[in-house]
């Protein structure tokens, strides 16, 4: 566990919430335990870490996919390719930041089955806040812990 995950999960105080935010018709705020409303999956998951070396981990938590769509993307669902033209940006209350495409993500193109866990080894994430599970991903560079925002941007600028 990361030493920010263990400090957030030991501090007292309110429960974490999680932001979601951006081209979405129904942005909300969600607390680890609206998380568990979601069917729960589960990873078994090792990775390299730069600070730490290799990390093997149980994680349990619904895809963030599912949690997505239910924020209600604001792509065209007639056009398929619409959704390929979306990013999700992923950031830690310690700052740590990671960005998705919608593709890898989509069940229709990449289906990679990444997870906004609420359990790491059967421990609750309630007080640190989910975190992001990529168990494809050899490297831990983009697992996230305490996560504080997700925001889904369709409106960048295509190139000329």
């Amino acid at each position: 566990m990361s030493d920010s995950l263990a400090a957030a999960s030991a501090a007292a105080g309110p429960v974490a919430e999680l932001a979601l935010m951006g081209d979405l018709t129904r942005p909300a705020r969600l607390a680890v335990s609206e998380l568990l409303s979601w069917p729960q999956h589960r990873a078994q998951v090792s990775f390299d870490c730069a600070t730490s070396g290799i990390q093997q981990h149980r994680f349990t938590g619904p895809f963030l996919h599912d949690v997505l769509v239910s924020a209600g993307p604001a792509f065209d669902p007639a056009r398929r390719k619409d959704r390929l033209r979306f990013l999700i940006a992923v950031r830690g209350a310690d700052g740590h930041r990671a960005l998705l495409s919608w593709a890898e993500i989509d069940p229709d193109f990449g289906r990679a089955q990444v997870l906004l866990a609420v359990t790491i080894d059967g421990t609750p994430l309630d007080r640190a806040g989910p975190q992001l599970v990529l168990p494809q991903d050899r490297c831990g560079a983009r697992y996230i812990s305490g996560i504080e925002a997700i925001r889904v941007d369709g409106g960048y600028t295509v190139w000329a």
